[in-house]
């Protein structure tokens, strides 16, 4: 731990291995799988201060921290999980995990598929949040975690806070739900749609099967990262980073990159490409139009929720037009419904989406008070 940034200092990832066959939401049994995690802070004598952190479409298991063989990679939620941080590792003993189906370490795609030898590819099986909400239930268990003091998570990590509530609900009993929606809207889908299309017919693609080929399809990757960034950012904050600013001074009459905001697209979307895997993009996009506690209700949220049990608090910000304030209040509303406990915050920010990952104050104070008020 280093104390003088409040930073949990140098982690490492851990695997482990499960054996027994799990059968996933659409029918597909895997014989057995492997869960990459890394854990931050102690757990108490009672086990009852583990906080889960679940994950957005393109994150991982490194929350916070930085690994020794690279130093510079510091966890995509560094700025809340910590010593003296909102999520205070001093308190509570805080789990990050790679989803299955992911392209971090846990099985996926990449993964060798035991049947073949070979990366499964687009043989993997589709995987939506309940399936995801099952393995985490079984590290759980491999942690002799009976029960979450909290589990949290935004964007898509917040759809599975939402759903640990009902799988689960003796199992958790705090549910932090931030920047998240309880389905997506049609255009939601249709921007995922966009970007699955775009790798779907990249010449690279090769029917999901691009490794034995030796090739990946980096253009279409580009375009769906290019795609999704624009859904992350606000109207203002372009404008205020970017606006119409030209890279030079004369414009250049052709279609190489004029104004600031293609050349950080652009940027943005070769670095995807040089690290992320193409069909882990298309499942967890697939498992994000997916999710819709309502579906089995009749479209009623209210009905679907009031199997939940756990303390809720649920953030929106006021420029994420992508998971927009409205749709956070829908869950709080169907909460109400139901006579459950819960806290509900707008933040004004410019930042949009991208929002719950930045360190806005009143943000994080929001947090804090709420993590300050679970006992353990």
């Amino acid at each position: 731990m280093d104390e003088a940034n409040n930073s949990v200092g140098e982690v490492a990832p851990q695997r482990a291995h499960f054996d027994t066959p799990i059968t996933l939401a659409g029918g597909v049994v895997l014989p057995a799988f492997d869960l990459v995690y890394e854990t931050y802070g102690e757990l108490n004598a009672a086990r009852s201060n583990a906080v889960l952190v679940c994950h957005a479409l393109s994150g991982n298991h490194h929350v916070a921290g930085r690994h020794a063989d690279n130093p510079n990679n510091i966890g995509w939620w560094d700025n809340l999980v910590g010593p003296g941080k909102p999520l205070d590792t001093r308190k509570f003993f805080v789990v990050g995990v790679n989803n299955l189906g992911g392209c971090y370490g846990s099985t996926g795609p990449v993964s060798a598929n035991p049947a073949t030898g070979k990366p499964w590819g687009a043989d993997f099986p589709v995987v939506i949040v309940e399936d995801w909400v099952a393995t985490q239930a079984r590290l759980a268990d491999r942690l002799g975690i009976e029960a979450w003091a909290a589990v949290v998570g935004g964007s898509l990590g917040g759809m599975q806070a939402v759903q640990w509530t009902l799988e689960y609900p003796e199992r958790i009993r705090h549910a932090l739900v931030i920047a998240a929606a309880p389905k997506l809207t049609a255009q939601n889908i249709a921007f995922n749609e966009v970007a699955r299309q775009a790798i779907l017919t990249d010449p690279d693609f090769h029917g999901g099967h691009y490794h034995e080929h030796g090739v990946v399809p980096a253009r279409g990757l580009r375009l769906a990262r290019m795609l999704g960034h624009i859904t992350y950012l606000s109207d203002d904050q372009m404008a205020e980073k970017f606006g119409r600013k030209l890279r030079q001074r004369a414009l250049n009459f052709g279609y190489d990159v004029d104004f600031e905001i293609e050349s950080y697209l652009r940027y943005q979307g070769d670095k995807f490409a040089g690290y992320f895997d193409a069909n882990t993009y298309l499942i967890t996009t697939k498992a994000l139009d997916y999710f819709d506690p309502a579906r089995d209700y009749d479209g009623n949220l209210a009905a679907a929720l009031a199997r939940a049990r756990a303390g809720f608090l649920v953030v929106s910000f006021s420029t994420d037009w992508r998971f927009a304030p409205e749709r956070s209040r829908e869950i709080v509303y169907g909460l109400v419904h139901n006579g459950l406990p819960v806290s509900y915050a707008e933040i004004e920010s410019m930042a949009g989406h991208d929002s719950f990952l930045l360190d806005d104050p009143h943000y994080h104070a929001v947090l804090r008070a709420y993590f300050e008020g679970i006992k353990t």
